[in-house]
């Protein structure tokens, strides 16, 4: 493994200590830098200025320098972040809470301060940029995915919460700026490594990572490069109902009421209500699917940064680069009894068989406290498949930065960059069914691995039928190009005041590609050609994915296919050729953004304390073009269509800062931002999201951006140096919020294919009756929204204790959010329940210790429960679904062997997480949920790191 480890990661260190001379001769475009030049002299005397401790200072010294609200989280020193995914870094900021990716457990986007993360801006050294990963591949959603890039790549991340009219306008919730590091910030020749071997409890799967950055200067130029390469395989086992519970009495209404059709055969001569009523039973739950759920998910990150900076005391150039990808393998497996299509009608057909009608109760209970329907059902249909999936995404950046000097009190900057993103996710799943079992299903004491037994084997492959494959590929671009010219002027004001005066004129242009392909069809005619037998051939009882947690009750073993007969089978990149356009779901978007402001922060005393404040103001114009496909003509042959818009905003805002005493600060700001809709809902046309959910989504190409008055305050006590006491408050009044309508229709009127819709409504020749009732969802700008809350923050370096203690510190910060509905919530009595789209409440705490060469830290991470966003209404079941609290527990420990050689551990998610969604009784007569009627229930394992990091 040694071997193996440096094999990986010691060219790349010595590729960057020769790489100056081979990067000027191909120069690539650059990464701009913000140059904030902070309006106050920090208040917090530096004490400690090594290891975490000194991050944590400097981090404490920019917020006390700021007008506005704002954070930081500062390396160590050149190439040393102090976590290893910047997300996981952000949540010790007051006020963000960390979404992770289902497949890897990483940190991958964040919501700041209760709004969800699309909310939010990311910028790169001041430019805008985004870019998608894994899940979220096709969504078009406006987030950020920061798994895409090595933490090592950054030197330092500004994060703001109130709005300043020389930031980017379009992130309600605030602005993350990632800065990458250059030569003159350690204006001397550095050459940092590191090797680290990342080891999961659940994969139980070594994998090499390795860093390295050479920065050097001479005289007025300076030369930067640093390599990261990452890997790591991550298993996660569990249960899943797969989007809701279900009664029978709910099931089989017309239009169905609650997430799925489900219906009981009471006539079979098997039944036995088992001294129930037929209404006990009807109105009992079941969940939509009853199976176990397998992955193992591999995935590599490469990245490279780089800048060449030539510096002067009036010249500052730099030209910057970012390079990062990021390959994501899945395996999944799932194996159960499908519940789902039992609401069916054609008793002609085989037990089992889609179109024989519904489950039969053989012998079964009811569990009084959660109304979950168990026990042995006769006529049950099992389902396995192996889902395969590739994603990558490729980004890229580059930009020109500079500043001139001109005088002592006159400064220009500019800067030009240009950044692209190509994500691709290409997907199959090949399944097989057993029909007409008989069954026993119960749930084990917590419901994350459920029992399931029957005579009928699972491993015969003789006993599975009814073959399927379904194939998709999906690539989401993302380019944007960024030009901006900004003039600093100080000047002097009556009284011994100063101001300093910034205008500035912004040109951001960005597109948006989202191209959708559907092999299905001619993978299915693949799937035919082999023919049942050659399928049963094919079959494997040996899991493809190894060390699955899969519980004592639940069948080891099932038949299946592995990677390389899917892949020799069934490949989606052969079978998603450009012929299988789905053109109801692609679409092309530009959005070109005109923008000037200007803004002075002014400073001055007023009696003996310093009060400083900025007042600007920001316009911008933007121009939408949208490039979709809608149907045409009586034959609903979709065509091409263009649209267009423009609108332009007003953005003005307010920020003080004034020393209430010698370390107690206040600090206000109002302003008003804006939020431009999901891409996915603006330019997209009517789509079924789910082939057995009789509900589609449609777009709105009319829909106006978000607004928000936003007004922060707070006070901050700096009452040791290193330390910090704060609370603040804030409050966001929205108006024209993307709001989701819905509304019955009929599926004729969609103008869909009925190959839209799943076998179960379809008919024999499959047919989709037209008249079938459909829930129809849109987008419009409706009303006003308002959401406040409060924040808490404590960061002290215990230097006041005894020896060895005098070494321990501890930060903590807590958010709280007054519930913030996004849809209202309506039980079937009438009575409106108060859901949070957000965590009500969110909190960090750590505790460190650095003593000489030792050092050891220890985060806690947690997020209160939230309405999950595939749910935001009530379906007719008076069930709410929650995304459950979560908290995550990280360790990490480290001793200096000398000046140039760390040893280091790493360990994240010690607690080993169960993260899950539930769906609670909203009328209160079933309990909660929590612990009985979950979904989506997954275990990640435990993720330590170990290895070496230092400088030559």
């Amino acid at each position: 493994m040694k071997k193996k480890i440096l094999e990986t990661v010691i060219p790349l260190a010595l590729a960057a200590m020769y790489a100056p001379t081979a990067l000027a001769q191909q120069a690539a475009p650059a990464a701009p830098t913000s140059e904030a030049t902070p309006p106050a002299e920090a208040k917090v005397d530096t004490v400690v200025v090594t290891g975490f401790r000194s991050s944590l200072q400097k981090a404490l010294n920019l917020k006390a320098q700021s007008i506005g609200v704002r954070d930081s989280i500062v390396a160590e020193d050149i190439g040393k972040f102090p976590e290893a995914n910047v997300a996981e870094s952000l949540q010790r900021v007051p006020g963000v809470i960390l979404e992770r990716d289902d497949s890897s457990g990483e940190g991958q986007r964040v919501s700041i301060r209760g709004l969800p993360s699309d909310y939010s801006v990311t910028t790169l050294n001041g430019a805008p940029i985004n870019t998608t990963s894994t899940s979220t591949i096709g969504s078009a959603r406006r987030g950020f995915n920061y798994d895409v890039f090595a933490s090592e790549l950054f030197g330092r991340v500004d994060f703001y919460k109130s709005p300043l009219a020389e930031l980017t306008e379009g992130g309600l919730g605030g602005v993350v700026d990632l800065q990458t590091p250059r030569p003159f910030d350690n204006p001397k020749r550095t050459i940092r490594y590191g090797l680290t071997d990342t080891y999961n409890t659940n994969s139980k799967n070594h994998d090499p990572n390795g860093f390295a950055l050479y920065s050097n200067t001479w005289d007025n130029l300076g030369f930067l490069v640093g390599v990261s390469h990452s890997g790591n395989v991550n298993t996660r086992s569990g249960f899943e109902a797969t989007g809701g519970y279900n009664s029978s009495f709910n099931g089989s209404q017309n239009p169905v009421q609650g997430n799925f059709a489900l219906k009981l055969d009471y006539d079979d001569p098997r039944a036995n209500l088992s001294g129930y009523t037929r209404e006990q039973i009807d109105k009992a739950l079941l969940p939509r699917i009853y199976r176990f759920y397998g992955s193992e998910n591999e995935r590599t990150r490469d990245g490279l940064v780089s800048s060449l900076q030539y510096k002067t005391p009036t010249v500052n150039v730099s030209f910057d680069t970012m390079y990062s990808k990021l390959e994501n393998t899945r395996k999944e497996n799932v194996f159960g009894i499908l519940i789902r299509s039992t609401a069916t009608t054609n008793r002609a057909l085989p037990a089992g068989a889609n179109g024989n009608n519904g489950l039969i109760p053989v012998n079964v209970k009811i569990d009084p406290s959660s109304n979950l329907l168990t026990g042995t059902f006769a006529n049950t249909t099992y389902n396995g498949g192996a889902i395969y999936t590739e994603d990558e995404t490729e980004f890229g950046y580059g930009a020109l930065n500079g500043s001139w000097k001109v005088s002592d009190k006159f400064t220009l900057t500019g800067q030009a960059s240009l950044n692209h993103s190509s994500a691709t996710s290409a997907t199959g799943q090949l399944a097989g069914y057993i029909y007409g079992a008989q069954s026993t299903i119960d749930y084990g004491s917590d419901h994350v691995y459920p029992s399931i037994s029957s005579p009928t084997s699972y491993t015969d492959p003789n006993n599975w039928s009814g073959f399927t494959i379904g194939t998709g590929w999906t690539k989401e671009t993302d380019k944007g190009k960024q030009a901006r010219v900004v003039a600093d002027w100080d000047y002097d004001l009556p009284g011994e005041w100063t101001g300093k005066l910034k205008a500035g004129l912004v040109y951001v242009s960005t597109g948006k590609d989202v191209n959708k392909r559907n092999g299905t069809a001619l993978a299915t005619a693949q799937l035919n050609r082999i023919g049942a037998a050659g399928l049963r051939s094919g079959m494997t009882s040996q899991l493809p994915i190894d060390n699955l947690d899969i519980g004592g009750g639940w069948p080891k073993a099932w038949s299946t296919w592995d990677s390389n007969y899917f892949y020799n089978n069934f490949n989606p990149n052969t079978y998603n050729p450009a012929s299988t356009f789905t053109p109801s779901q692609s679409f092309a978007a530009e959005e070109n953004v005109k923008t000037g402001f200007i803004q002075s922060d002014f400073k001055g005393k007023i009696g003996e304390r310093e009060l400083r404040f900025n007042a600007g103001v920001r316009y911008s114009k933007t121009d939408t073009k949208i490039d979709n496909f809608k149907q045409q003509g009586t034959s609903l042959v979709y065509g091409a269509n263009h649209e267009q818009g423009s609108y332009s905003n007003v953005l003005p805002s307010v920020s003080a800062a004034f020393d209430v005493t010698e370390n107690l600060m206040w600090r206000a700001s109002w302003g008003k931002t804006i939020t431009r809709a999901s891409l996915s809902i603006i330019a997209a046309q009517t789509v079924i999201p789910n082939q057995f959910d009789n509900s589609a989504t449609s777009g709105n190409p009319n829909l106006r951006p978000q607004q928000s008055k936003n007004l922060d305050t707070g006070l901050e006590w700096y009452f040791k140096p290193g330390s910090l006491l704060s609370a603040a408050i804030f409050q966001k009044d929205l108006t024209d919020a993307t709001v989701a309508n819905t509304r019955l229709v009929t599926f004729g009127s969609l103008g869909l294919p009925d190959t839209a819709l799943g076998p179960l409504f379809q008919d024999a020749s499959g047919r989709v009756d037209p008249n079938l009732a459909m829930t129809l969802r849109s987008y419009t700008n409706a009303g006003k929204q308002k959401l406040k809350g409060y924040e808490l923050a404590y960061q002290q370096a215990f230097s006041f204790l005894p020896k060895p203690f005098d070494g321990m510190g501890a930060l903590a910060s807590y958010t709280h959010i007054d519930p913030f509905n996004s849809a209202r919530w309506v039980t079937n009595a009438g009575r409106e329940i108060e859901v949070n789209s957000v965590p009500k409440y969110a909190y960090s705490t750590t505790l460190y210790f650095e003593q000489g060469p030792l050092a050891m830290r220890m985060s806690y991470n947690y997020k209160g429960k939230a309405l999950n966003g595939d749910n935001p209404r009530n379906l007719g079941d008076d069930l709410i679904r929650w995304r459950a609290a979560r908290g995550y527990l990280d360790a990490n420990i480290s001793y200096k062997i000398s000046e140039n050689l760390e040893f280091r551990v790493d360990a994240l998610n010690l607690s080993n997480t169960l993260a899950y969604d539930y769906f609670e009784d909203a009328s209160g007569q079933y309990g909660s949920g929590k612990k009985t009627r979950m979904d989506y229930a997954k275990y990640d394992g435990r993720t330590i790191k170990f290895g070496i990091r230092g400088k030559l």
